[in-house]
């Protein structure tokens, strides 16, 4: 089922206040709470014969991470080859996700010198939770684990700038 989301994480507003706003109308409120910080998402019901639209978030050079044991093996790899690492955090039924899951996956094949990553929350709660995350997509930018910058939300220009300058800061490549 397609659902539409609004997330801002910087909206100083209650859940009481969204609550009372909301009850008048058919929009329905899904709080993630067994995710625990992720955020609150708007949901617009859907009529039935809608049909999904599927997003791929592993392509390209993106791996879908959703074991701890993948997240360990990737970072050690990132160190040991001296890439960069753009880990993509995000989830299946984030409308914001999807929409940037493509550019994504077209920023990894355009720049073979870094590692990209999409973790999925929802598989890795305690994990995201770890890194603080409150709204998805949330990207972080590492070298050798360490974060040098990060990004909430699904805006392409950022994305790219931040990218560019993250590579940029990089000595090339002993190969």
């Amino acid at each position: 089922m397609p659902i539409e989301f609004l997330s801002y994480p910087w909206l100083p507003i209650s859940l009481s206040s969204i609550f009372s706003f909301l009850l008048p109308s058919k929009v329905a409120l899904r709080a993630s709470l067994k995710q625990g910080q992720m955020g609150i998402c708007f949901v617009k019901p859907q009529k039935p014969d809608e049909d999904d639209s599927h997003v791929d978030f592993a392509g390209g050079n993106v791996v879908l991470i959703k074991t701890m044991d993948s997240w360990e093996q990737k970072i050690a790899e990132a160190q040991r080859d001296g890439k960069i690492v753009i880990a993509n955090f995000s989830a299946e039924w984030c409308g914001p996700c999807k929409l940037i899951a493509p550019y994504f996956i077209e920023l990894s094949e355009n720049h073979p010198s870094a590692m990209f990553l999409t973790v999925d929350v929802d598989e890795l709660i305690d994990f995201s939770t770890s890194w603080d995350i409150k709204a998805t997509p949330t990207f972080f930018f590492l070298k050798d684990g360490q974060q040098l910058d990060k990004l909430v939300g699904a805006n392409k220009p950022e994305l790219h700038k931040k990218l560019i300058a993250v590579l940029e800061r990089q000595p090339p490549s002993q190969d």
